[in-house]
């Protein structure tokens, strides 16, 4: 599996470094952001997508409920707080662990284990509610699988949870993050150039400072963050 993207949310400094110091000692983890505040994490998660999240519930301003529940779509959340009688209240939040400070590295460690379980499980389960073969994207609907060739994917739209297939003539809605979908090294030629679109560089007609427009005519946004990555097209 590919690193996960992480961010760490937590206004008191000394816990801040100690879950950094932790998550660091996993080549699994790619810490893309460490926030004192939600808001200043909510800020990030316009932008940018991330696959773990691991937050305090106290914080000065939103908290870390309030935080996660503004961002359902991050698939694995880990709530780490003195506050244990919150604890069942994270867990209809989607969370996968709840860690209890203050707390050693044997604990983090054992989070660690049942998060890359449930990330391999979660997509094999998940990718695309379908078989990949070749060039081909066989999409569940119902009871039966539609064939999508890649080549036809104009471009990936993310719902939540889910993500959109658009091509010329129709939109297959799949149950999978935009990310999960990414990280599969058939969607090689999909650039992503924003937290909900990522778009097939063949397909791209026109760039421009905040959209580029495609051979079709669609008009895509382009995210601040992710500016960079259409350098390999220029």
């Amino acid at each position: 599996m590919k690193p996960f993207d992480c961010i760490i949310v937590d206004d008191e400094e000394i816990d801040r470094l100690a879950v950094l110091s932790y998550a660091k000692r996993f080549p699994i983890l790619n810490i893309v952001g460490v926030f004192d505040s939600a808001e200043k994490a909510l800020y990030f998660l316009d932008t940018n997508t991330v696959d773990v999240a691991f937050l305090d519930i106290e914080l000065e301003g939103a908290s870390g409920l309030e935080l996660r529940r503004k961002a359902l779509e991050i698939p694995v959340c880990v709530f780490i707080s003195s506050h244990s009688e919150s604890a069942a209240e994270t867990f209809e939040l989607q969370t996968l662990d709840f860690i209890v400070k203050p707390f050693k590295f044997p604990r983090f460690e054992q989070m660690m284990k049942r998060l890359e379980e449930f990330m391999e499980v979660r997509t094999k389960a998940n990718l695309f509610e379908a078989t990949i073969g070749g060039d081909t994207v066989y999409v569940k609907t119902g009871h039966d699988q539609i064939k999508v060739k890649l080549h036809e994917i104009l471009y990936l739209e993310a719902l939540k949870n889910y993500t959109i297939l658009v091509t010329e003539s129709k939109r297959h809605c799949v149950l999978s993050n935009l990310g999960e979908i990414l990280n599969d090294e058939k969607f090689n030629s999909f650039l992503r150039v924003h937290r909900s679109f990522a778009v097939q560089k063949q397909y791209i007609q026109k760039i421009g400072s905040q959209e580029i427009e495609l051979n079709n005519g669609n008009s895509i946004p382009v995210g601040r963050s992710y500016k960079d990555n259409l350098n390999s097209v220029l």
